[in-house]
């Protein structure tokens, strides 16, 4: 009978994934009700089970006080005189111990509230277990399947707890049904009356981040960095990126071979659309490349009222506007500037001003990254090859390219800067076509197709005696 006892308790264990002392914890406070209910003993009855054989221990304790009118609860306090009698060791203020035998938890009624008592421990436990799984873990990401739609709520089932998908926290595009696996953002954990309750969220820009932190393993190790994510749920998002690493492309990094990372991650978002730009810790230079993949012709900052003043190609407008304002407004978001945009006709009017993008500025005061020591992902392949990549970076954005022709011994430094990947040219951004298009390469010189061995005259096909010597001319 013990043996089936603790059996039963282990399978209760392993069924409700609860710690074992959780488990017997709640048996035993079940019993102790049980057997203070059956033997209607007095006092505050505790009740010890044995791990190993089962066997069950039952005690009482009840506070010592010095005179019978000092008792304010008759089941919980004792007046001294009557406690010596039952040990002569206790004092006032003390707890007075009293061991009983108990073969039998009594009857239908008893074993009813041990039965009622467990499974209230029980999913207090499971309550409490599940709150301390899920708290302290706001920010991630976690998956599950939709099970119901009420009230504009999306319940979602995570496996031992439920969370709920408000209709604020869900993009407006996306439509749910019922055993659809979903990701989402987990914003806040709350105890509630009903068990703890989980609350997530699908349109907010730190999902896009922690959705590229799971696909991008760059990101993962530190070597590359989000900086800002701006986004309009459902439609399109802007992301920079930075790297801590020489030699690694950060907008690489996050496309991934073939488009597959960024892919992944559009079409967990249901195809929005994702624009990967190059941050930059100077803020002309990043405004510019926020506005990708509209180009720009300057950007002037003017600190006194946080704005970007930008001039564009009277035909790069609309693109740098974006529809409906999308572009710059998510610009605006990324970069932290009021994004002024003027095409290029009227920033030279406003030149003469002194107003407008091409207007002169003072020089900005802009903080560079500390060095770290970057953190080695793969050795390069050849030392020498990376050598010619970095010269045409160290030359100065404006200075003119000395002619090729004057410089014979430069050429193979000019095919090298020519094959390199696209982190040469920050701020563009890079979609899977980008990706798939391949750079040409330098392919050996063909020798020139022969003439056809036959010339069509009048009379017909005849032989023609230089085919063969082609090549000679």
């Amino acid at each position: 009978m013990k043996t089936d006892f603790l059996l039963a308790i282990k399978q209760l264990t392993a069924e409700k994934a609860l710690n074992e002392d959780v488990v017997f914890d709640a048996v035993e406070r079940g019993m102790a009700a049980a057997v203070k209910r059956g033997y209607e003993l007095p006092g505050d009855v505790k009740v010890k089970i044995d791990r190993y054989d089962g066997a069950m221990d039952v005690w009482s304790e009840r506070e010592v006080v010095e005179i019978e009118e000092d008792i304010a609860d008759e089941d919980l306090q004792i007046d001294l005189e009557r406690a010596r009698e039952i040990d002569a060791g206790v004092a006032i203020g003390s707890t007075l111990r009293q061991e009983h035998a108990v073969d039998d938890v009594g009857g239908r009624i008893e074993a009813q509230t041990a039965k009622q008592v467990v499974l209230q421990a029980l999913r207090e436990a499971e309550r409490e277990a599940i709150f301390d799984e899920y708290s302290g873990q706001e920010g991630g990401i976690v998956s599950g399947l939709v099970q119901r739609i009420d009230n504009h709520q999306v319940i979602v089932d995570l496996g031992r707890a439920e969370a709920v998908l408000p209709s604020e926290e869900q993009v407006r595009m996306e439509h749910y049904r019922s055993g659809q696996r979903v990701k989402a953002l987990m914003i806040e954990v709350l105890q509630a009356n009903k068990g703890p309750q989980i609350v997530i969220s699908r349109r907010r820009p730190e999902f896009v981040r922690r959705l590229f932190e799971m696909e991008v393993p760059e990101i993962a190790r530190g070597t590359v960095e989000i900086r800002g994510v701006a986004r309009e749920a459902g439609h399109r998002s802007k992301i920079a990126v930075f790297s801590r690493q020489e030699g690694v492309d950060p907008i690489g990094a996050c496309v991934g071979m073939r488009a597959m990372r960024i892919q992944n991650v559009v079409n967990e978002l249901g195809g929005e659309r994702i624009d990967v730009v190059q941050w930059d810790p100077d803020p002309r230079s990043f405004v510019e490349h926020a506005l990708s993949p509209a180009q720009t012709l300057a950007v002037r900052i003017v600190p006194d009222t946080n704005t970007a003043e930008v001039a564009v190609p009277d035909q790069q407008l609309s693109l740098a506007i974006g529809r409906e304002g999308q572009n710059a407004r998510l610009a605006a978001q990324l970069s932290g500037y009021r994004i002024d945009i003027k095409p290029q006709t009227a920033a030279e009017r406003l030149r003469d001003d002194g107003r407008g993008a091409f207007a002169p500025q003072e020089e900005l005061v802009i903080e560079l990254e500390p060095e770290t020591p970057p953190t080695p992902i793969a050795p390069p392949v050849v030392e020498a090859a990376s050598m010619p990549l970095e010269e045409p970076s160290a030359e100065p954005q404006g200075e003119p390219e000395t002619p090729i022709e004057e410089e014979p011994e430069a050429e193979p430094a000019l095919v090298a800067t020519e094959l390199q990947p696209a982190a040469s040219q920050p701020g563009q951004i890079r979609f899977g076509e980008d990706v798939l298009r391949r750079e040409p390469e330098e392919q050996p010189q063909r020798r020139p197709r022969r003439r056809p061995r036959y010339v069509e005259i009048d009379e017909g096909l005849e032989d023609d005696p230089y085919a063969d010597y082609e090549d000679e001319f």
